[in-house]
């Protein structure tokens, strides 16, 4: 039925014309990889210290499950399954590992939808935003890179997710002493997730002419992500709350210079280290340690930067006031 779904889909989009596709992979575009990690990092910098960590932690145990319950369904992409499904554009560059749940539509549930379980925001952010995860996870089946029970379980998870993480940042905030307790678990949490995706059996089918369908270790780098980028920020984390301590109540101005430099450096990490580390490190060990340097980048490095470097300015400007 999920196949039928997606043919029927298919087919209107073949009919209406280009301009509800190019809404739609404008929209699939926010739930990007790199779309969320830039919108989270400049949250957590510049606009709100506190709501960026909620953010980055709800994203990393969110891409912990995406990566455990992908290598655990091990379910094929749809036009895998069906030959018949001709996903639009380009839109299967974007669309790595494993096709259950959408990793997509569980990155928009993190950022957009860490808004709307929150019942401290505004009631019309709340509803704009869960708008913006609902198109996001339809529109990975209206451009055919993922079945109806992806998105759903992709949105229900993520949802549950941040639910729950915003119940344990409230629980670090009553007790601060207890963070470490956070971190341990996330690790063993993390090392776990990289034992079972590196040791558990991959399906192994075949097409007519004897050519493998689909590689499960390949499939399996979306996981050893998550847990590069999942143990770095608790690691991050960890050591800014009790050595760093910066702050993000700073004027404007000084909101501007830190996403512009933040966003200059994380971009020269992301564009020439990060393929540097996957050619001296191969596989799955170069695929954790660059996302662990990515990472570690946004939640540590520059915030341990933004207070050795600010602090003696704001220091030499309030000697000359």
């Amino acid at each position: 039925m999920d196949i039928d779904i997606l043919l029927v889909l298919q087919e209107f989009r073949e009919g209406a014309g280009s301009f509800l596709s190019d809404f739609l992979s404008k929209m699939t575009f926010l739930g990007e990889l790199n779309t969320v990690l830039v919108i989270m990092a400049v949250v957590y910098w510049a606009v709100s210290k506190e709501f960026g960590s909620y953010l980055l932690m709800g994203w990393s145990g969110n891409r912990l499950v995406n990566g455990v319950l992908k290598v655990t369904a091990c379910a094929y992409r749809p036009w895998i399954r069906d030959a018949r499904i001709i996903p639009y554009g380009n839109s299967m560059t974007t669309a790595t590992g494993y096709s259950f749940p959408s990793g997509h539509t569980m990155n928009a549930a993190t950022v957009y939808g860490g808004v709307t379980v929150r019942k401290d925001m505004p009631a019309a952010l709340r509803i704009i935003l869960g708008l913006v995860v609902a198109f996001t996870a339809f529109s990975r089946i209206y451009l055919g890179v993922h079945t109806p029970q992806d998105i759903l379980v992709g949105a229900a998870a993520g949802l549950l997710v941040m639910w729950l993480i915003a119940k344990m940042m409230k629980w670090i905030e009553a007790n601060p002493q207890k963070d470490w307790l956070v971190l341990a678990v996330g690790l063993g949490l993390s090392a776990a997730v990289a034992l079972y995706a590196g040791l558990k059996p991959y399906p192994e089918d075949f097409d007519v002419n004897g050519n493998l369908l689909v590689d499960g270790a390949k499939m399996a780098n979306d996981t050893f992500k998550s847990v590069g980028w999942c143990s770095a920020f608790l690691i991050g984390w960890f050591l800014e709350k009790r050595f760093v301590r910066f702050s993000t109540d700073i004027p404007l101005i000084k909101r501007i210079t830190r996403t512009v430099i933040g966003l200059l450096v994380f971009y020269a990490v992301s564009l020439i280290v990060v393929p540097l580390i996957k050619e001296w490190i191969p596989g799955w060990g170069g695929t954790m340690t660059s996302c662990f340097l990515q990472m570690f980048y946004v939640s540590f490095i520059f915030p341990w930067c933004i207070k050795k470097f600010e602090a003696p300015i704001s220091g030499k400007a309030d000697l000359v006031k």
